[in-house]
């Protein structure tokens, strides 16, 4: 199932305070990823608007009453922290297009973006609570993560925030953290730093087993498949030349890929203008430098299975469903067709299963 619906609702992005709708329900954490952890942080904060006799969502009134409007609000910061301390990007599992798209499907309203900057890495736990979480954001309620931490240095936990947000009669409820056992998730009240048997569900885990290739447990760990999100652009058209047409993708520069090779894939063509389901295909992906023909930059291409038409243009979501092998070089284009021959084969047998 493509999880990348409107779900009849869509995501106001705001910058700190600009353009914000108060008050809130907010659900607090990184959230790189959403993955099945980061949605039972979420999970609470969802729907608390829907009340009986609830004002209007657009309701300007400055006084709080148990009649308003509650926004289901997702609170993370821009850049990633570590970004910011370490000075060096950081490639994302979910860039800031990515990460709407999942949290308009999970029924969240809006997504802010705290720029992490000198200024907010130096609030205090206190000052973070009173400057962003009351006074900004008029919290009525609050979701984060059992390891959650958050103030000068990482000073604050969970535990501190619950005991702070109370003296503004703000209830918190702390998640605790999720695991994986290899067949469905679990809850732990451990906070493990080593993957295990049991591994605790993190985006550092999800990447571990992106840079494998091991993506049955990654898309596990996620609670959907990874996917990629990009632009049709033009390529140099060696496909073509051995029968087999790609698109090229351009995909965002901060996006994280998983180890190069040949993948099987699920491909979806999004109209951004209407609201009818996007049309599906299979197909094969190469993420790589294509050494049989001494490429000298990184791609991602997909060839989709029976398919006739003009991509260039379209936006693509491509599903990884399984990793095929890795990326080699072959003596001549005529190896490589044959071996592109059989990765179909392959793929078409993984994506009927």
């Amino acid at each position: 199932m493509l999880n990348l619906s409107k779900n009849g609702c869509s995501v106001r992005v705001a910058f700190s305070s600009v353009g914000l709708l108060t008050p809130t329900a907010v659900a607090l954490g990184k959230f790189d990823g959403v993955h099945l952890g980061h949605q039972r942080v979420i999970q609470p904060v969802l729907h608390t608007g829907h009340l009986s006799g609830a004002s209007s969502p657009h309701s300007k009134g400055n006084q709080l009453t148990n009649q308003e409007y509650t926004y289901s609000t997702v609170v993370t910061f821009d850049p990633h922290p570590q970004e910011f301390f370490t000075g060096q990007p950081r490639t994302l599992l979910t860039p800031l297009d990515e990460k709407v798209q999942q949290l308009r499907s999970l029924g969240v309203e809006q997504l802010v973006l705290l720029p992490f900057d000198k200024e907010l890495s130096a609030l205090t736990p206190e000052e973070f609570v009173e400057k962003i979480l009351v006074q900004q954001l008029r919290c009525q309620r609050i979701s984060i993560g059992q390891d959650f931490c958050f103030g000068e240095k990482r000073s604050g936990t969970a535990q501190d925030l619950q005991l702070l947000a109370a003296k503004h009669n703000i209830p918190v409820t702390i998640v605790p953290l999720q695991t994986y056992t290899g067949d469905s998730p679990t809850q732990t009240n451990c906070v493990s730093t080593t993957p295990t048997p049991d591994a605790r569900i993190s985006t550092s885990l999800i990447r571990q087993t992106l840079e494998q290739g091991d993506i049955e447990n990654a898309n596990l760990l996620l609670g959907r498949p990874y996917t990629l999100l990009g632009d049709v652009v033009q390529g140099q058209q060696l496909g073509r030349t051995i029968g087999f047409p790609t698109a090229n993708l351009q995909l965002p520069k901060e996006k994280f890929l998983p180890c190069q090779g040949v993948y099987a894939v699920r491909v979806f063509t999004l109209n951004e203008t209407t609201d009818t389901a996007p049309s599906e295909n299979l197909g094969v992906m190469n993420i790589g430098n294509r050494p049989t023909v001494n490429g000298t930059y990184s791609s991602a291409e997909v060839h989709l299975f029976d398919w006739s038409g003009d991509l260039y243009g379209k936006k693509l979501v491509v599903q990884l469903v399984k990793f095929l092998r890795p990326e080699q070089k072959f003596p001549s284009l005529e190896a490589l067709k044959t071996q592109i021959q059989l990765d179909c084969v392959i793929a078409r047998e993984v994506l009927s299963a």
